[in-house]
């Protein structure tokens, strides 16, 4: 079974490859394919004859897709439209990545895959739109705050910041589940491999605020933890362009219910990651 990876140098797409193990994947970064070329999807896709096609390529940066909803809205969005038609033409099954942010945060609980989405960003609304131009066949999953020893991301933000002597600030008042990209190719992987379809939620256990997450990683890293201190979300001067949930944790429980065993707690993929 060959498996196409758009965004293959990204970091998910790097973490597929490493979990990869005899599969056969086919990872194609944006230089190769871009998603929002139709002729070029065909061509590849012809090309490669994949029988799944796991879609990693996306605009994340969620304050610029505000400032710039048109190619936000084509990146991640209108782009799902060409990927599910070419991969028809082809016999291939779709698997879209989505995000938390097609959640609003005002639930107090988990989100479930049956809650009703309600994105309160450019990069939220754009991501919804891709989900439902990927058809009814395919597989949707939403996971979050992905980190994991390719940067950027996160986690490589942070302990650049600790490296340095200046003490740290970050939210105490967005919550939402740090995910690790190896466990969740893994886990993403087993979807695939079970021909899954629909949504699915899938991220690390023990949610966390970016300040108490942040605190961890400089207890990981042998680092005083009283250099990380907690600010508001509202004390930002000047706001942040795109707004974000206050509440972004996802219950994973169409995963179980499908027969797979939840990832792990991200504490300890964290204490993992800082050791290699």
């Amino acid at each position: 079974m060959k498996i196409l990876v758009t965004g293959g140098n990204g970091q998910l797409g790097l973490a597929l490859h490493r979990q990869g193990g005899g599969r056969r994947l086919v990872g194609l970064p944006r230089e190769v394919l871009d998603i929002t070329n139709s002729a070029e999807v065909a061509e590849v896709f012809a090309r490669e004859q994949p029988a799944v096609v796991i879609n990693c390529a996306a605009w994340t940066d969620v304050d610029a897709c505000q400032s710039d909803p048109e190619k936000a809205m084509e990146v991640n969005g209108s782009a799902v439209s060409i990927l599910a038609h070419e991969a028809s033409n082809v016999g291939a099954r779709l698997v879209q990545i989505s995000t938390d942010y097609v959640f609003d945060g005002t639930k107090k609980e988990p989100y479930a895959e049956t809650d009703l989405p309600n994105p309160l960003s450019v990069y939220g609304k754009s991501k919804l739109l891709g989900e439902s131009l990927a058809g009814p066949d395919a597989l949707i999953v939403r996971t979050s705050w992905l980190m994991g020893p390719d940067a950027p991301n996160m986690l490589q933000t942070i302990l650049g910041l600790l490296n340095g002597h200046d003490d740290l600030t970050f939210v105490d008042d967005q919550t939402g589940c740090p995910t690790f990209v190896d466990d969740l190719a893994a886990g993403l992987l087993r979807l695939v491999e079970a021909r899954s379809t629909g949504i699915f939620h899938l991220t690390n256990a023990d949610p966390a605020s970016w300040f108490a997450f942040a605190q961890e990683v400089a207890q990981a890293g042998g680092y005083d933890p009283k250099r990380v201190h907690a600010i508001a979300t509202s004390a930002f001067s000047p706001p942040r362009p795109a707004p974000r949930p206050v509440n972004s944790v996802l219950a994973n429980q169409s995963f179980v219910d499908a027969g797979f065993s939840p990832l792990r707690s991200h504490r300890l993929a964290l204490t993992e990651t800082m050791a290699l």
